[in-house]
């Protein structure tokens, strides 16, 4: 079986490295955009604080994130041991007591079901400031053993390594989908036919562009993300904890002494790859408002990443409605790198005419 994966981020990734894995002929086919999410983004494990209720959607973080330490080791026994993935556990935070009750109570009901998740502790001020030294000094915390943090640069590129590893192919191109009777094919940058028997269509935001020419519109736009990251001067932040106040915004750390926190959500903002004034002022203020420690800490950069932002929370995976040999993935959101690894996978299982781990049909679109 040969498969196409077009689009090489933390999904089509995935999916990749499953395919290879598993066997099948695997080309992955990708393109230069500036301002892609898995190059920009950095990924959260902890899917069971979420506020979210929605089942299908809960069903697959959640699934995402009991898989990712098995994941992770099959990354470490190929040879990839710097993929990215530690668990540090995350703090969970608000500035509303009763809101800080309530995940709580979400977090030891969800717990039942899931005891990836680890301890669930209810920490004073000075035990959370033990593990996070910049928190804010009126704040208390629930401690999530469990969590873990992901670089995603490094995860997906780990993937796409052992996927060549395994015979998969990569070429970097921009491509479109026509049709062949009632078949999906794609077409390279030359005008000639790339032959598979199936494609995974991973494309994140650029994903409606390519799908125009077989008159799919997906309704999928970019949401764009700014996130800043902050150096410590030579503080060993490889174990601080992931910090989740109850906001959509969030703060983790790399192994280089670096806090990356983030992020806007800017929907309606196109392709605009600019750090702009209001991104900057939205990210700084909450970071000083949560982590008044890092006033002194240097501002190294801020990335730009566009989410693929569906019209809901839950994502769109699965085959492409009256078109055969077509998959897609997508729709993640800001959701992706917890969920994107499971969302792979599950295309990779279906493409390969296995039954996925989870019911794709939750997420027909």
């Amino acid at each position: 079986m040969r498969v196409i994966v077009v689009g090489a981020g933390i999904l089509g990734a995935s999916a990749a490295y499953h395919l290879a894995k598993a066997g099948a002929e695997v080309e992955i086919i990708d393109a230069d955009h500036p301002g892609k999410a898995t190059m920009a983004g950095a990924g959260i494990i902890c899917p069971w604080a979420s506020q979210v209720d929605n089942p299908a959607w809960y069903r697959l973080s959640a699934a995402s994130a009991k898989y990712y330490p098995d994941l992770a080791a099959a990354l470490v026994d190929g040879g990839e041991r710097a993929n990215g993935y530690r668990r540090v556990g995350a703090l969970i935070t608000s500035e509303i007591p009763a809101d800080l009750a309530a995940a709580e109570k979400r977090l030891r009901a969800r717990h039942n079901d899931a005891p990836e998740a680890g301890t669930i502790t209810r920490f004073g001020n000075a035990e959370a400031r033990k593990l996070f030294p910049p928190f804010r000094d009126d704040l208390e915390a629930i401690h999530v053993s469990g969590a873990a943090r992901v670089e995603a640069r490094a995860f997906s590129a780990a993937m796409l390594k052992l996927a060549v590893a395994h015979g998969a192919v990569q070429r970097n191109e921009r491509v479109s989908l026509h049709r062949e009777a009632d078949r999906a094919v794609c077409i390279g940058a030359d005008g000639k036919k790339i032959d598979g028997d199936s494609v995974i269509l991973a494309g994140g935001a650029w994903a409606p562009e390519v799908l125009k020419p077989i008159g799919i519109e997906l309704p999928i736009a970019p949401q764009k993300g700014q996130i800043l990251h902050f150096g410590m001067g030579g503080v060993d932040t490889s174990n601080w904890p992931v910090l989740l106040p109850m906001n959509s915004y969030y703060m983790l750390c790399f192994d280089d002494s670096r806090v990356v926190v983030g992020a806007t959500r800017e929907t309606g903002s196109g392709f605009d790859y600019r750090v702009t004034a209001a991104g900057q002022s939205e990210v700084l203020g909450f970071a000083l408002s949560f982590a008044p420690g890092l006033r002194n800490a240097t501002l190294l950069e801020t990335r730009i990443g566009f989410r693929p932002a569906g019209p809901s929370y839950l994502p769109m995976l699965g085959p492409a409605t009256g078109i055969q040999g077509l998959l897609i993935g997508n729709g993640l959101g800001a959701g992706g790198l917890t969920m994107g690894p499971m969302a792979g996978r599950l295309l990779a299982e279906a493409a390969l005419g296995q039954k996925p781990a989870l019911n794709l049909a939750d997420y027909a679109f």
